[in-house]
């Protein structure tokens, strides 16, 4: 199992040790409304399987069978494909952060803002295992359950902290430091199992 401090991505949000913005707090959900418009799109809604059926299927937007096609037959990794994906994943870590009230600065679709994310380029031939990717997502299948029980825990986190940001206008700094746990916890997934830049098995750990 990996260390945490060596894995090769990490994630830092920026405490807000300010008054936030009591209404944009309030309305956090329509005030995202916008900017989720173009995540969706982003996203990949596409339709699928037999038009009868109406069976809708949701692409993660990330270039994921691609790269693993390419590793597993030419053991490269396109930079571009990389670029894309990490692009993609500061944008979704920032409107997750906004959702999660983590700030009051509406999330931006280019710029890093208060979210800070290192991901580091592997070279595939002599870092990453070309069969490796066939196995990862199923291997991954103990952290989605860690997940569950952590995600219940950020939906707790953030009711409270809507509460104490209506009435203090400060979101406590330990709840806030369990979000952005969680979050680098997920950022660890995806770099394993979907994004395929690294081997490294996620550690079991929040910090």
């Amino acid at each position: 199992m990996s260390n945490s401090s060596n894995y090769p991505v990490t994630l830092d949000i920026d405490y807000p040790d300010r008054v936030l913005n009591r209404w944009s707090t309030f309305f956090r959900v329509f005030w995202l409304i916008p900017i989720s418009i173009i995540w969706f799109f982003l996203y990949g809604i596409n339709s699928g399987g037999e038009s009868e059926r109406g069976i809708v299927i949701a692409a993660t937007g990330f270039i994921v069978i691609p790269t693993f096609l390419m590793i597993l037959f030419r053991q490269k990794y396109p930079k571009w494909w990389f670029d894309w994906n990490v692009a993609l994943v500061k944008f979704m870590t920032r409107l997750g952060a906004s959702f999660c009230l983590l700030n009051d600065v509406y999330p931006s679709t280019d710029e890093d803002q208060n979210v800070h994310i290192t991901i580091l380029y592997p070279d595939a031939k002599t870092e990453l295992n070309r069969w490796l990717p066939l196995v990862k997502w199923f291997l991954a299948i103990p952290h989605y359950i860690v997940l569950a029980f952590l995600s219940i825990g950020v939906v707790v986190v953030v009711i409270i902290a809507w509460f104490s940001i209506l009435f203090t206008g400060r979101f406590p700094q330990g709840l806030f430091n369990y979000i952005v746990n969680v979050f680098r916890y997920v950022l660890r997934i995806q770099a394993y199992a979907f994004l395929l830049i690294t081997d490294q098995y996620p550690p079991f750990r929040l910090s």
